[in-house]
């Protein structure tokens, strides 16, 4: 991602040249006016804005800048998303239905109900397993657990494999599992092999579970300027330079909604939210406390948001709050 024409006001970077004048680029007027809506919201450290390809504006108020590593929290999910297609893509995995328990080999505990045979890699990906959710008020038990993959799988099943979405971040851990035990790499080797360096972004490694099972679907270390990577490879249809690194009809399936968030009624994907905002099809990966990374196809922009992630949360509503900075944006000025 290239930087151009270069000017710093306060905590504000703005790289706007002319040549973005074209109908569908956000004006210099729509771009102070994001920069005065999020003043208001002191708990967001950095907002990111690529046209484009380009990154053209950006803006900091708190916490690690813009290149530095950001705790992005569930936003990890996505982002697990697009190494799982690139795991596909390079063969490690067969297709989005190979079942789990193909995957994980010897490594499946015994005695599991059989119905986690049926369970695929689409339905980790679509947060649809059926078993019962570690998200919520399940979760601090579950990490907790000496086994956060065996505690997963002996939960209940609430609903059938590929029935309705139920958000767990026990499900992506078993994706994760599920990547680490078919390659023989870690997760992180897998992200930084097969995403971070055609994307020429750094992925850190992140936090790991008691089996040494890198954390799947939260508490990775991503850069908002690695975040707008992660976008525009969504927004490119999952090339790079002319490579192939998620597999065709990766995206569009990744945009298709599978199941609904009973919290904001947005459709979800392999690791996507699907909404309209501004009358505009958006597509979007959240994480608690304010984490968030924007593709809108249609009007060539991808925008990254990063937040203060310590807890108390502050609610649903600032989800909200950080669409209106989106819908704001994308409005005609």
């Amino acid at each position: 991602m290239r930087a151009t024409a270069l000017f710093i006001s306060f905590a504000v970077v703005s790289l706007l040249p002319t040549v973005y004048a074209a109908a569908d680029a956000p004006s210099a007027q729509a771009l102070q006016a994001l920069d005065q809506q999020t003043r208001q919201l002191h708990r967001v450290h950095n907002v990111i804005v690529a046209y484009d390809g380009e990154i053209i504006h950006e803006f900091h108020q708190g916490g690690q800048g813009v290149a530095s590593p950001a705790n992005i929290k569930s936003l990890s999910k996505t982002v697990l998303a697009a190494i799982t297609g690139a795991a596909i893509e390079e063969g490690i995995i067969e297709s989005t239905e190979q079942p789990m328990a193909a995957l994980f080999g010897e490594h499946l505990p015994a005695g599991l109900d059989p119905r986690v045979e049926d369970i695929t890699v689409a339905h980790l990906l679509a947060q649809q397993a059926g078993l019962e959710r570690t998200s919520g008020s399940n979760y601090g038990a579950w990490v907790a657990s000496a086994n956060w993959i065996n505690d997963a799988l002996t939960r209940p099943f609430v609903d059938e494999p590929g029935g309705r979405m139920l958000y767990s971040t026990g499900t992506s851990h078993l994706l994760s599992a599920a990547l680490t035990y078919a390659s023989g790499e870690t997760t992180h080797a897998l992200a930084q092999r097969l995403l971070g360096e055609p994307l020429n972004i750094a992925i850190p490694p992140w936090l790991r579970d008691p089996q040494g099972i890198y954390f799947g679907g939260n508490d990775m270390q991503l850069s908002p300027r690695a975040l707008i990577e992660v976008g525009e490879l969504y927004r490119n249809d999952g090339v790079v330079e002319g490579k192939r690194i998620l597999p065709e009809g990766w995206v569009e399936d990744s945009w298709t909604p599978r199941g609904t968030s009973s919290w904001t009624g947005d459709g979800y994907g392999f690791g996507w939210f699907i909404t309209q905002l501004a009358e505009e099809p958006v597509y979007y990966g959240r994480g608690y406390g304010g984490q968030a990374l924007y593709v809108i196809p249609e009007r060539n922009i991808t925008m990254v948001i990063t937040s203060d992630p310590t807890p108390p949360s502050p609610g649903g509503q600032f989800q909200q709050q950080l669409n209106e900075l989106v819908i704001n944006l994308l409005q005609p000025r």
